[in-house]
């Protein structure tokens, strides 16, 4: 079904093609932006050199990405359009090899999700390291970093890509090293150049193979999998941290294609506008802009998901009725509310209520607003 604001921002493309008639650029920068509309959602893998960014992106694919083309449709989850590098897109991965990196200011928070891409070293490579690594991305997503994205998940892209693409013969290696006796073993996995330099009856050219390919992290792992019998894969790949950047890509994106897709055309429009402006098109930006509701409650389901606003106070049946009014849990946003315009009254009268935190009502404002909406239909 489309949105009232991706029906409104179709309306602007074709106002702007008419206004802009016997212009070519300006006709093809408009036509390309109208395609990308009924388009898959264009999701860019966006990282300075180092970030991990090609090997996440293979390991999402299972297959060396670049090697197939820069840009590739996925069903990850729905139509996704995967692109390496920051060009034209609808919303980004943005790889991090450290919290600390810098976050790319040009970036939209409500377009965007952070990826701490080489978690696994966050942890110093133990067993355990995407444990700790996870725990770091929910503090930094309650804090500054959270400020900039929509959510911020932990991945070792190593790892991921080890799940997708292990071979017969990197099994069996693994199998050989976990027959080993631990007492053998053991001191030679305190770091990689013990790993690759001890004395073991395993080849030193299939450890060093093994470790560039699975890292530290990724050949503990695997030899803990492999001393149990598991199936390594599928310990590789829940550990990996890429099960979640599925789940944030469905929850902050997928779920809000239509909306991030409208908002990369009004964003291309407008600066067509202010380039080069036509009688009528600014009126037209800015009427259609102030309409965007979906992109305020973008906004502040990223601030609750990440603890930045908070409705606690308000009871759990108040903070589930939200979620699902904001669109949170998916397209019936009605599944936990009485009625719509009961949902209004309610949410309206803690927009106005004083006794509550001023971000507590201005979420209440924007809830009502959705409960306006959805009376209306």
């Amino acid at each position: 079904m489309t949105t009232g604001m991706l029906a409104a921002v179709w309306s602007l493309v074709d106002t702007a093609l008419a206004a802009y008639r016997g212009d070519p650029r300006a006709t093809a920068f408009l036509e390309a932006r109208r395609a990308a509309l009924s388009g898959p959602l264009r999701v860019a893998a966006v990282g300075a050199a180092g970030s991990g960014r090609s090997t996440l992106l293979d390991a999402i694919v299972g297959e060396p990405f670049t090697a197939r083309a820069s840009r590739l449709v996925v069903d990850w989850p729905g139509a996704v359009e995967l692109i390496d590098g920051d060009g034209d897109h609808d919303a980004a991965l943005v790889l991090l090899p450290r919290p600390a990196a810098p976050f790319p200011d040009a970036l939209d928070p409500v377009a965007s999700i952070a990826v701490l891409s080489r978690a696994d070293e966050l942890g110093g490579g133990r067993v355990d390291a995407m444990v700790s690594a996870r725990q770091l991305a929910r503090r930094h997503a309650r804090g500054e970093l959270g400020a900039l994205c929509q959510d911020v998940v932990a991945v070792s892209g190593l790892t991921a890509l080890a799940s997708a693409t292990m071979t017969a013969e990197e099994d069996a290696t693994l199998r050989a090293l976990a027959g080993l006796p631990r007492a053998e073993l053991e001191p030679a996995l305190l770091s990689v150049d013990r790993f690759t330099g001890s004395a073991l009856p395993v080849p030193a050219a299939e450890r060093v193979a093994l470790v560039e390919r699975l890292g530290l992290f990724g050949v503990r792992l695997a030899l803990s999998a492999a001393r149990r019998s598991a199936d390594r894969r599928a310990e590789l790949s829940r550990a990996s941290g890429v099960g979640e950047i599925r789940t944030a890509v469905a929850e902050c994106f997928a779920d809000r294609a239509d909306t991030l897709r409208a908002r990369s055309a009004l964003t291309a429009v407008d600066s067509l506008v202010r380039a080069d402006p036509r009688p009528g098109m600014t009126a037209e930006v800015e009427r259609v802009t102030a309409g965007a509701h979906e992109l305020r409650e973008l906004r502040l389901l990223a601030s609750l998901r990440s603890g930045r606003v908070s409705l606690d106070d308000l009871g759990d049946d108040a903070v589930t009725e939200a979620r699902y009014l904001l669109g949170a849990a998916g397209p019936n946003r009605l599944a936990c509310t009485d009625d719509p315009y009961t949902a209004l009254l309610r949410w309206r009268a803690r927009a106005l209520d004083t006794t509550l935190p001023d971000a507590q009502r201005r979420a209440a404002g924007i809830i009502a607003r959705t409960c306006a909406a959805l009376a209306t239909r």
